[in-house]
């Protein structure tokens, strides 16, 4: 949404298939708030979503009543840690694709996201697979806390110089432990079908954007 030529509030969606579709990015400008922006963008990306059967959002404090009064409801809390590690490097593999495993824990097929993020940073074990991008951990799926560790210091030890975030459920949190701080608390919430995936397999999100 634009005001005299300047950008003062967006939204972004992202769809996988019309299983679950993801809304990020609800940012207005402290300027132009209260003024209905985000009620606005974020109808209209429902609108646009109408034939996807669940959708779900990372919610500010600031944010979920909107969205509480938009349909959506509280499913669990997300976290983002932010750190730095001097752990050592863990052996990994380089990545290969665990596209079953991803939809056990997601919910939804998001193979064609997955893809993309593979090309910056990612790497595999017989039972996980994380990936980053920039200083970002994650996404991060794994059947095991010791895969999913190894994985965490493989990404750790390639950024040992600079600060990290990892967005992650509190059930999860491997980050605290490496010495990490949390940031941001945010409420997931969702609305329409319900959509749960398994969490117990998911160490890291990709970010509040995605999911």
């Amino acid at each position: 949404m634009e005001h005299e030529g300047a950008i003062v509030a967006t939204t972004t969606s992202i769809r996988y298939g019309t299983d679950l579709a993801w809304v990020g990015m609800v940012l207005t400008h402290p300027e132009f708030r209260g003024k209905g922006y985000a009620r606005a963008l974020t109808r209209r990306v429902l609108d646009y979503l109408s034939d996807v059967e669940t959708v779900k959002l990372d919610a500010t404090e600031m944010g979920a009543p909107l969205y509480r009064q938009l349909g959506f409801v509280e499913e669990c809390a997300i976290e983002r840690w932010r750190g730095q590690s001097n752990s050592p490097p863990a052996n990994v593999k380089d990545f290969t694709r665990h596209d079953a495993l991803d939809r056990e824990a997601f919910g939804a097929d998001r193979s064609a996201l997955l893809a993309r993020l593979a090309k910056f940073e990612s790497a595999s074990l017989e039972d996980a697979f994380a990936m980053g991008r920039g200083t970002r951990f994650g996404p991060c799926v794994s059947r095991s806390k010791e895969s999913a560790l190894a994985l965490a210091t493989w990404f750790l030890a390639r950024h040992a110089d600079e600060p990290v975030l990892w967005d992650l459920f509190p059930e999860n949190n491997l980050a605290e432990a490496l010495g990490f701080e949390c940031a941001r608390r945010l409420t997931r919430m969702t609305r329409g079908r319900t959509l749960t995936g398994n969490k117990s397999l998911i160490y890291a999100g990709a970010g509040f954007e995605f999911g």
